[in-house]
């Protein structure tokens, strides 16, 4: 039978679904077999090809048949050690093995008229492999047949089988992911039983004390009332007690049940990871071939079930990842002998389930990203002044790495300098509610890994209140999660702030971003959850922490369109609607927010109740000066707000009250002595105590302040002593 003989569709299918198997079999395996000489492992290619020439024989597909044929006679000699595999073996018989990828994507109906176009080129390769050919030189100018062109991927179709056994039936995806979602919801609406069993437990001990007082009271008093009431009281006890009981069970019974169900819903979109990775053992090989490096990927995890939507996403970032790490990280082997290395780089490739999230990582031990050449780059490409450069640490300096356009190739070739990649990479992961993180080690490598949840139809959330509703962040956008005392709150600038392993993190009230109620003072400590973008990383503070909860995530009516801050919608276990926050969006609100005013000041909190402590404006144009004026006020109690220079202190008296001012003589665009002069001519502030405080010492100053309108005329010496806060204490008494 001919290939152009009409085939049984059936046939066709089975033998499409062999030829993708046996494929990856021999894709996987040549990559890895060059110079291979064990028998043992040569083996299962050899019967990869065997196969498929069984198969396609079975269907009469005689071009198919002659090409498996030639690549089975090389391996059965390499397997019988008549010859060992080669670079120049292993380079045609991937090229044969792609004729075999491509008539597989073709689908089962255009298997005949693909092979027909192809069967020249396939004969060229079956008898190219029928040569002894000769190990490539860098200057062979003989070329290989051309390569069969590699089909695009075909679209998942919406009745593509989702296993290729023979166990397998046809499912729509649409109907998939209707069932995903109604287990989910179960699952929701079988944990809201358990407040209703919390409900019944807590009315049995109101019924359980509510009979022993009256048995107590008809002790005490007797009386046949007493005694029915008593009665009754037991008899409703009893009913409780068995009713509360059975919906206990029920409840466990439901919940479990629940839990199955939508496990194995969830089960039936889980992918193995080896799926997305099948082909890049081949393009690491090519490409380093390419390069003239040497480069070993080892795949770890490959069984690690991941979502279909996530692995469908996933091609495209893992190749920019793997090719940049060929292509930027590992050194070539003269180098890397230099280096006292192996001649032969290591690329890890790895899939695991950490803390409820996939974790993938890409790391390779070439030569690291260089943290100084970076900074250099960064300030050539314009993207910060080098002042700035200068103090970025080394995480915001990696930052820039996804910076679209933003590339540290020294050159443009054909694999890299465009400056396209590590956008990919980070644009995939937040578009699924995920994140990407980089380790960098100069001479020693560097590691990518991509944070993303293991569903998309239940996030893993941290649940908090702010104001009086609760509100969501994916799990995955939380850097952490800080409870701290108000004490151990800084101020610098007029902003408050805390520090977390030795990085200071600004503090940014939630009801203010998300434009609620004012803060009110709350508790004696600071809930704050840490989130970040690229660039920016902030503490959010919250009225309170809830905890972690499993939401099935709702999208938006698209009537409203884009919603500031809010990415999604969930139900609670009680029913309670729950806002999922936006934490891409939340971030750029927070920017927004502080180029336009200041942060609003979490207030400090004594015995339940905000402490309303006198204010005292500061301005001075020296921040080392406004910080010592403001640390010392504030150890004594005061509240403190900073301007740096006299017309910014003119305008936040305009806006806000206090209690009293200090100013400094010289200050750009309005000095001390012009500020004082309005302060005492306004109306409204003209009672204000004022206090100068100026390094000018001279009599004649002095006397400017005073007829001014100044109360006091300081020397900053009198921060060394108590001098300046016996002043303050005099005019506004204490904090």
């Amino acid at each position: 039978m001919s290939a152009k003989t009409q085939a049984d569709p059936f046939m066709l299918e089975l033998f499409r679904t062999e030829l993708e198997t046996h494929s990856r079999v021999l894709e996987e395996g040549l990559v890895k077999a060059e110079g291979e000489q064990s028998a043992e492992r040569i083996e299962p290619l050899m019967r990869a090809a065997h196969s498929i020439k069984g198969a396609a024989r079975m269907v009469g597909l005689d071009a198919a048949v002659a090409l498996a044929h030639a690549m089975e006679d090389v391996l059965v000699a390499a397997q019988r050690g008549k010859l060992t595999l080669s670079s120049g073996h292993v380079d045609r018989l991937l090229r044969a093995n792609d004729a075999f990828v491509k008539l597989a994507k073709s689908g089962a109906g255009g298997i005949p008229a693909m092979l027909a176009q192809d069967t020249p080129a396939m004969e060229a390769l079956a008898a190219c492999l029928a040569e002894a050919p000769p190990e490539p030189r860098a200057d062979s100018s003989a070329p290989l047949p051309a390569p069969v062109a590699a089909a695009a991927p075909a679209p998942p179709s919406a009745a593509q089988p989702v296993a290729a056994d023979d166990r397998s039936v046809r499912v729509f995806s649409d109907t998939l992911d209707r069932l995903v979602g109604l287990a989910s919801e179960c699952m929701v609406h079988a944990r809201s039983v358990r407040p209703l069993v919390t409900g019944l437990n807590r009315v049995k001990r109101d019924c359980m004390r509510l009979t022993a007082a009256l048995e107590d009271l008809r002790g005490e008093q007797g009386g046949q009332g007493l005694e029915q009431c008593a009665g009754e009281s037991a008899r409703l006890l009893e009913v409780l007690r068995r009713h509360s009981g059975e919906v206990d069970n029920f409840s466990a019974r439901l919940e479990l049940l629940s839990e199955r169900l939508y496990g194995e819903a969830v089960a039936s979109r889980m992918r193995p990871f080896s799926e997305a990775v099948h082909g890049f053992p081949r393009m690491v090989r090519d490409l380093a071939k390419a390069t003239g490096k040497q480069v070993r990927l080892e795949i770890e995890g490959d069984a690690t079930p991941v979502d279909r939507d996530i692995l469908e996403k996933l091609e495209a970032p893992l190749t920019h990842l793997l090719r940049n790490s060929v292509d930027h990280g590992i050194e070539p082997p003269a180098l890397r002998e230099a280096r006292g290395k192996p001649a032969e780089g290591k690329l890890l490739l790895s899939a695991r389930h950490s803390g409820g999230l996939l974790s993938i990582r890409v790391k390779d031990d070439g030569a690291g990203v260089g943290i100084e050449a970076l900074r250099k780059k960064i300030v050539a490409g314009g993207h910060v002044p080098e002042d700035i450069a200068r103090g970025l640490s080394e995480i915001e300096l990696l930052e820039f790495l996804f910076l679209p356009g933003f590339s540290t190739a020294a050159k443009l070739t054909e694999y890299s300098g465009r400056g396209v990649g590590l956008d990919v990479v980070q644009s995939m992961a937040r578009s699924v509610g995920g994140l990407v993180r980089v380790e960098t080690k100069d001479g020693e490598g560097t590691a990518f890994e991509l944070q993303l949840p293991l569903t998309l139809s239940v996030v893993r959330s941290l649940l908090v209140k702010i104001h009086s509703e609760a509100f969501a962040l994916p799990l995955a956008r939380v850097d952490r999660v800080l409870w701290l005392p108000h004490e151990d709150i800084d101020v610098m600038e007029d902003r408050q702030y805390c520090t977390v392993d030795g990085e200071h993190i600004g503090i940014v009230s939630a009801r203010q971003v998300l434009q609620t109620a004012a803060e009110d003072g709350g508790s004696g400590r600071v809930d704050l959850v840490v989130v970040s973008d690229r660039l920016s990383r902030y503490a959010l503070a919250v009225d309170k922490v809830l905890g972690q909860r499993d939401l099935v995530v709702k999208p938006l009516d698209p009537k409203l369109g884009k919603v500031p801050n809010l990415g999604a919608s969930a139900i609670l276990e009680d029913g309670t609607p729950v806002l999922i926050l936006d934490v891409e969006d939340l971030v750029r609100s927070i920017n927004n927010l502080l180029e336009r005013t200041k942060p609003q000041k979490l207030a400090a909190v004594r015995d339940g109740k905000a402490l309303s402590a006198k204010r005292v404006l500061v301005v001075d144009d020296s921040l080392t000066v406004r910080e010592v004026e403001r640390r010392l006020l504030e150890s004594s109690g005061y509240e403190v707000v900073v301007a740096v220079d006299g017309m910014d202190g003119w305008n936040t008296l305009q806006s806000a009250a206090f209690d009293l001012l200090v100013a400094d003589v010289d200050m750009p665009r309005m000095d001390g002595i012009e500020l004082v002069r309005r302060v005492r001519s306004a109306p409204r502030l003209s009672r204000l105590p004022v206090v100068i405080v100026s390094y000018k010492e001279q009599e004649e100053y002095r006397m400017k302040g005073l007829e001014a309108g100044a109360n006091h005329y300081l020397s900053k010496g009198s921060f060394h002593d108590e001098t300046f806060l016996t002043t303050v204490r005099n005019l506004i008494g204490e904090a």
